[in-house]
C-alpha cells in the first residue's frame, strides 16, 4: 500500500508541474523547449576519441632523444580520413570562380544578385544568387565576365581561359586570442575597451568596439602548379606541372602547391558552405572546420597506440612479407619500390586504428601550430596548442608552421609519427598538402 501511495504522489506532482506553463513552481528547471541536439558523422571524416598520450620521440628514436616527451590530454575531434584531394580543392576553386563571375554578371543581369530580403527590405551590399545558372557558352555573358579571363595579349594561341590570378577569396574571422587578453577586456567603469589589437594589416590600433576583433583576410587560392618544377632542379617534372591539378586522372590524388594561408582559406570556405546549408534548413551551426593542431595530428596518427614509431604500430616501414606500408622514398632513392614514384591516390594503403589513411607519407601536412624548437616545454598539457598570426612585417622565423607526416620524397625518418619539421606559411611545395578537423563535444561517440 505504501508503494502504491508513493507512486500516486509522484504522478500528482508531475501532473501539477506540467500544467503550470513550465514555470517550474519556483524551482530551477533551466530553459525549456530548446530542442534535442545530436551530431551526425561528417561526410569523409572519422571520429578521433579523446585520450592522453606521450607527445614526442619514442624510445626507438635516439637521433631526437634531446627532445623531452610530455604527457598531454586531447579532447575528441573529427578528422578527414584522407588528405584533401585535387577534386575537393577544385570544388573550392570553382566556387570562388563562380562567385566572382556572378558579381560581374550582376551589373547586366540583375537575377544574379539578391537585392532584397523576403520582406522587401533592401540588402546592402547585395548577396550573390547561387541558384542562377551561368551559361559559359553565351557570348553576351562571356563579354560581361571579360575581366575574369586572361588578357588577349597573354593568351597561348588565343585560347580563352580563366585567369587564376583573379581567383581571390575574402573571408572574416574572430581573433579570440586577442579578445581573450585581460588587457583587452571591456572596462565596465569607463564603458569602453582600454587595450589595443593588431589589425589585419599588422598595425597596432586602439580597440574601438567588438568589431575590432573581427579580422579580414583575402587569399589568392589557385594552387602553385609550378612547384613541381621549382622543387627539383635538373628534373623533368613538366607533365605534373601542367596536368596534376586539373586532369581527371589525378582527381583523387592529394592537392599540393597550397600555402598554409590557402589551406586556412579552404577551411573557412568549407565552414561557410555547411553553415549556409544548415541555416537554410533552420538547423544550428556546427563547429568550424580548421587545420589540426600539431598535437591533434600526432595523437590521430598514432591511432591509440603507445610509443609507436609509425601509424601501423610497428618499428619498421615494411610488413612481415617485406612490403612497404607507406608512400615515401625507400632504399636511397628507389621511389617505385613502394608502389608509386610521386604522390599516389589517397587511401592506397591500409588505415590506422582510427580509420585514417596516409598519416605517414604521400604528402606532408600543414598544421595550425606555429613552429618553435622549444614548443614542447611550454605547451599546456590540456589540448596543447601554440598559434601565431604572423604579421606582414614579421621576420621569416615568425612565419614557420609545423608540418607533419613526411611525404613521397622523404626517407623513413620523416614519416614517423613523432618527427616534426616546418615550412614557411607563404611557401608552396609539391610534397605538402593538408586535411581538416572539426571540434566536437566528444561525449556522443565515446
Amino acid at each position: 500500500m505504501k508503494k502504491l501511495l508513493y507512486f500516486g504522489i509522484v504522478l500528482l506532482s508531475v501532473s501539477t508541474f506540467t500544467s503550470c506553463n513550465q514555470s517550474g513552481n519556483g524551482e530551477l528547471i533551466g530553459v525549456q523547449n530548446r530542442g534535442k541536439w545530436s551530431e551526425s558523422q561528417p561526410y569523409g571524416m572519422v571520429y578521433v576519441r579523446r585520450g592522453s598520450f606521450n607527445i614526442g620521440p619514442s624510445d626507438q628514436d635516439p637521433s631526437r632523444s634531446m627532445i623531452p616527451t610530455k604527457t598531454v590530454s586531447q579532447e575528441a575531434f573529427w578528422m578527414d580520413d584522407t588528405e584533401i584531394t585535387n577534386s575537393e580543392y577544385r570544388q573550392f576553386v570553382n566556387w570562388v570562380r563562380d562567385s566572382i563571375a556572378r558579381r560581374m554578371l550582376g551589373d547586366q543581369y540583375p537575377e544574379f544578385l539578391i537585392t532584397e530580403d523576403r520582406n522587401g527590405t533592401p540588402i546592402d551590399p547585395p548577396r550573390i544568387n547561387y541558384r542562377e545558372k551561368i551559361d559559359w557558352e553565351d557570348p553576351d555573358m562571356l563579354m560581361a565576365m571579360e575581366d575574369l579571363f586572361i588578357p588577349e595579349n597573354e593568351r597561348f594561341f588565343g585560347k580563352k581561359e580563366i585567369d587564376s590570378r583573379k581567383l581571390l577569396y575574402e573571408y572574416w574571422w574572430i581573433d579570440l586570442q586577442q579578445a581573450a587578453k585581460r588587457s583587452n577586456s571591456y572596462n565596465f567603469e569607463t564603458q569602453r575597451y582600454d587595450g589595443s589589437v593588431y589589425n589585419a594589416d599588422g598595425e597596432l590600433v586602439p580597440i574601438e568596439n567588438r568589431s575590432s576583433f573581427i579580422m579580414q583576410d583575402a587569399v589568392y587560392i589557385y594552387p602553385d602548379t609550378l612547384c613541381w618544377i621549382r622543387d627539383f632542379t635538373y628534373s623533368f617534372n613538366e607533365p605534373w606541372a601542367t596536368r596534376y591539378f586539373w586532369h581527371p586522372g589525378f582527381a583523387e590524388y592529394p592537392v599540393v602547391g597550397v600555402t598554409w594561408e590557402q589551406a586556412r582559406a579552404f577551411c573557412s570556405w568549407r565552414t561557410k558552405i555547411q553553415t549556409d546549408y544548415l541555416s537554410s534548413r533552420g538547423e544550428p551551426e556546427l563547429q568550424a572546420y580548421r587545420l589540426p593542431s600539431e598535437v591533434e595530428w600526432e595523437y590521430a596518427a598514432r591511432g591509440g597506440k603507445v610509443s609507436s614509431m609509425y601509424p601501423w604500430g610497428g618499428y619498421y616501414a615494411r610488413d612481415d612479407e617485406g612490403v612497404f606500408l607507406a608512400n615515401f622514398k625507400p632504399l636511397r632513392g628507389n621511389y617505385v619500390e613502394d608502389g608509386g614514384i610521386g604522390t599516389m591516390k589517397v587511401g592506397s594503403y591500409e588505415p590506422n586504428e582510427f580509420g585514417l589513411y596516409d598519416m605517414s607519407g604521400n604528402v606532408a601536412e600543414w598544421t595550425e601550430t606555429a613552429y618553435d624548437e622549444a614548443g614542447y616545454q611550454y605547451f599546456s598539457d590540456l589540448n596543447p596548442s601554440f598559434t601565431y598570426n604572423a604579421r606582414p612585417d614579421d621576420p621569416p622565423v615568425m612565419k614557420r608552421k609545423v608540418i607533419r607526416g613526411g611525404s613521397w620524397k622523404d626517407i623513413a625518418h620523416f614519416v614517423q609519427v613523432s618527427t616534426r619539421t616546418y615550412e614557411y606559411q607563404d611557401t608552396t611545395k609539391s610534397f605538402l598538402g593538408f586535411r581538416c578537423v572539426r571540434s566536437t563535444f566528444g561525449d556522443e561517440f565515446n
